[in-house]
């Protein structure tokens, strides 16, 4: 990327969503959806990649454009800037049980980035980003209901 891409970059998240051996479900519905915030400019895919983590612990990393079955990702492909280092597929997959198979999205929240890069040009840095869990939110809801 170019140091005014760079500039225009909106905040980059990424997430694993892993799935057990006798779960894994690939209906396309996953591919469907990215390609529905592709094309409605919500993101920008930067990397996207299969783990497979076989049951003695070994783990295989495919690119999204190596895969048999991708047609629903083709809109995303062009975007494809493959950010993830051999160590970072290291760290995701220790995450990861073995005999599992799991996603790895990288993205660019592209509806944020004109506000990201109007408070870089104010003199603004993001100095804490995090996610609160939906189990943490219903675990509260749930608590809230109950009157603790």
């Amino acid at each position: 990327m170019a140091n005014t891409d760079v500039d225009e970059l909106g905040p980059v998240d990424y997430l694993v969503v892993e799935f057990p051996p006798d779960a894994a479900n690939f209906t396309g519905e996953m591919a469907a959806e990215i390609g529905r915030l592709v094309d409605q400019k919500v993101i920008r895919v930067l990397d996207l990649l299969v783990l497979r983590k076989d049951v003695e612990g070994a783990v295989e990393a495919v690119e999204i454009d190596d895969l048999d079955e991708q047609d629903d990702l083709r809109a995303a492909e062009t975007q494809l800037a493959e950010l993830l280092a051999e160590e970072d597929v290291a760290h995701l997959a220790a995450a990861m049980d073995p005999g599992t198979t799991a996603g790895v999205l990288v993205w660019e929240n592209v509806w944020a980035a004109p506000f990201a890069s109007a408070a870089r040009r104010a003199g603004g840095q993001l100095i804490a980003s995090g996610r609160i869990p939906i189990q943490a939110i219903l675990a509260s809801l749930e608590a809230e209901d109950k009157g603790e």
